[in-house]
């Protein structure tokens, strides 16, 4: 009951800070918006795209949008803000309380992937509204993927939070995986056109395999169960790192 109370009270703290971070909003929130907004306007991205069950390019890029949104709260914002806690001594003053390395780890999940699910309904909203893009056909199978692919994306950011020391380390770091995660996910090539070689490595990775079940998803199918238990594969083994080898100081 002592560390509930106690997240409670970092997510509560937290979120007064998040909200005065201008940059991790714009980036985590406004950002992945706008850029549906933008690729809409593209004349080409209106054309239906082959082997998608008639979804449009700009349809497949709402999805990726999110899942850019997730990337950018999981991978660069979220280290952040606990590196600042690290080098502060405010995590070795923590570690003395019953808050363990778990409950630190999930009050900036939920505090940042509260942040991606707004980002979630804006970039819903805008193009559905501006593109007329499709809901959901399959709204429990895309919940599903949804879910899965928001807690293997914190639990990527997990692990970097728990085994880089400081922010000017974590910066390099997050830079290196973030960029890899942002072409898996689908940002520079949707993954449903990539060649098939290249296809049946990406939906091995994280973000690749929950692209997959997001379009199949938005295209009316429940997701592939292989697509799903890759995804929840690599959220389950990347938190456990994450909580066994979390640094206080």
């Amino acid at each position: 009951m002592a560390t509930v109370t106690a997240t409670a009270a970092v997510i509560r703290t937290e979120a007064r800070l998040f909200g005065r971070e201008i940059g991790a909003v714009f980036w985590t929130v406004v950002f992945p918006a706008a850029l549906v907004a933008l690729l809409g306007s593209v004349p080409s991205f209106s054309d239906p795209v082959d082997g998608t069950g008639g979804l449009r390019t700009i349809d497949l890029y709402v999805s990726i949008a999110i899942l850019m949104s997730m990337c950018m709260a999981a991978v660069m914002a979220m280290p952040a803000a606990v590196f600042a806690y690290r080098e502060a001594g405010v995590l070795r003053r923590l570690r003395t309380t019953p808050v363990g390395p778990g409950a630190v780890l999930l009050a900036q999940a939920l505090l940042h992937a509260a942040a991606v699910v707004g980002a979630s309904a804006l970039v819903l909203t805008i193009g559905r509204v501006a593109y007329d893009t499709p809901l959901p056909e399959s709204p429990l199978g895309y919940l599903a993927a949804y879910a899965l692919a928001l807690v293997a994306a914190f639990s990527v950011g997990a692990v970097i939070t728990s085994l880089v020391p400081n922010s000017r380390v974590g910066t390099a770091v997050g830079t290196v995986v973030f960029f890899p995660m942002l072409f898996t996910a689908g940002v520079w090539l949707p993954v449903q056109v990539m060649p098939d070689a290249l296809r049946e490595i990406v939906v091995l990775t994280p973000l690749g395999a929950a692209s997959e079940a997001l379009a199949e998803a938005m295209a009316g199918d429940f997701p592939d169960l292989r697509h799903l238990l890759v995804v929840a594969a690599w959220a389950g083994v990347l938190w456990l790192v994450s909580v066994r080898t979390f640094r206080w100081e």
